[in-house]
């Protein structure tokens, strides 16, 4: 060690001291964290259960109550309303209109095989959205 006379060396204790960074002990905020991802598992739904109500009428009273129905028919080629061939708009301004005249008019809907489950529901989405109020989704023959 070189010393000119009027400068002492610092004792090394002190100068390591003044390197030495606080230490934070990370064990707590790893705890916390945990238990954060426990409480927002237990806590959290990540299921969105949405239910349809269905209700399959007696067969006796489906035939009397059928007279007077619309019947539309949902074909892999297109939709028709008692045997005429319509886009859905179309189908759905006539059948507005139809209930407009008619407030308790039913509806029945009947998809054929191989018709996407998507294509019925914008059908009763759109029927329901015209008014109709006794909608009914029919099992086609054989199906």
């Amino acid at each position: 060690m070189e010393s000119n006379g009027s400068a002492q060396p610092l004792p090394r204790l002190a100068n390591n001291a003044r390197r030495r960074r606080p230490l934070i002990s990370l064990t707590p905020l790893i705890d916390v964290v945990f238990i954060l991802l426990v409480f927002f598992m237990l806590a959290s739904s990540f299921l969105d259960w949405r239910s349809i109500d269905l209700s399959a009428p007696a067969r006796a009273t489906a035939a009397t109550t059928l007279e007077g129905a619309l019947l539309v028919e949902l074909r892999p080629e297109g939709i028709r309303l008692s045997g005429e061939s319509l886009s859905l708009d179309a189908l759905a301004a006539r059948v507005a209109e139809r209930v407009a005249r008619r407030p308790d008019q039913r509806v029945l809907v009947r998809p054929a095989r191989g018709v996407p489950l998507e294509a019925v529901v914008d059908v009763l989405d759109r029927l329901a959205g015209a008014g109709v109020r006794s909608l009914s989704l029919v099992r086609s023959q054989g199906g």
